[in-house]
């Protein structure tokens, strides 16, 4: 069924980890007139029609009081690239929200990310891939999205590739700043998605009757990092990036959102030097 005719349309949503993707979703939600919580442990803002609740998903004494909600959307971003702090937000955070709640949700969706696929040679990825995570970071994903698949709470995950978009420049100062190398001719691919889009697909998955257990997040162009990088350092007028090495610990590989796609979901910005180019 396309998200534009939804079989079920939940009213009351709360956004735990409510950063720039759950905010931008929350502020989405709230316009189309549902009732939004957005939860975050640091100060929450006021207005934009959301209620914001301050919590700390990694100590379940702040999450007494979680009001009644139809759909759960879990987001957050740990404070630490280190295994413990992902494992405290991902899989005991998650574990944490679900018990606070005064009854189970019918629709959670898991935000994860494309971490979860390692090195594939530039081949096409597609949720029915094997997932084997270079780094700690996609084995705690996985762990966490299984938890949620085996529960009774419409568990979904979208895995989400590179973000990008207002506030997510810091490539741009990188190019300037000659501190960026690419991997030219050898065909090695990135992968994106606009933080707007993202926001987008959420909603979208939030809605969609008899989802599947797991969707990709990304665009409809994988590009090689040296076309990618090339055009961007064009538009910014900085010098071209030298030859070098492939990103660490990411992998090679096109991601396919065929499947989102198949819900009626459409990016925004299907190409991300569009993407990049709106935002200079």
């Amino acid at each position: 069924m396309l998200a534009t005719s939804p079989a079920q349309r939940y009213e009351t949503v709360l956004v735990a980890g409510a950063g720039d993707v759950g905010t931008r979703l929350a502020r989405r939600l709230a316009v189309e007139g549902r009732r939004v919580f957005a939860l975050r442990r640091g100060e929450t803002p006021a207005g934009d029609g959301i209620v914001w609740l301050r919590g700390d998903l990694t100590r379940p004494e702040t999450l007494a009081g979680l009001p009644k909600i139809d759909a759960l959307v879990f987001a957050p971003t740990p404070d630490a690239r280190e295994e413990a702090a992902y494992r405290a937000v991902f899989v005991d955070g998650l574990r944490h929200v679900i018990e606070a709640l005064p009854v189970m949700p019918h629709r959670t969706v898991f935000v994860s990310s494309s971490a979860v696929y390692g090195e594939h040679g530039g081949d096409w990825i597609d949720e029915d891939t094997q997932p084997s995570p270079p780094g700690f970071n996609g084995r705690v994903l996985i762990e966490a999205e299984a938890w949620l698949a085996a529960g009774p709470v419409g568990g979904v995950s979208l895995r989400l590739a590179g973000l990008y978009g207002p506030g997510r420049t810091q490539l741009f100062d990188r190019l300037r700043e000659g501190k960026v190398a690419v991997p030219r001719g050898r065909q090695v691919y990135a992968n994106r998605i606009h933080v707007d889009d993202a926001a987008a697909a959420i909603a979208c998955l939030l809605d969609i009757a008899a989802p599947e257990r797991v969707y990709i997040g990304v665009d409809d162009t994988p590009l090689p990092i040296d076309e990618l990088y090339d055009h961007l350092a064009r538009l910014i007028g900085a010098p071209l990036p030298p030859d070098g090495p492939a990103p660490a610990g990411v992998g090679n590989k096109r991601l396919s959102n065929a499947r989102l796609r198949a819900t009626g979901f459409r990016c925004a910005w299907p190409d991300a030097r569009d993407g990049y180019a709106a935002l200079v």
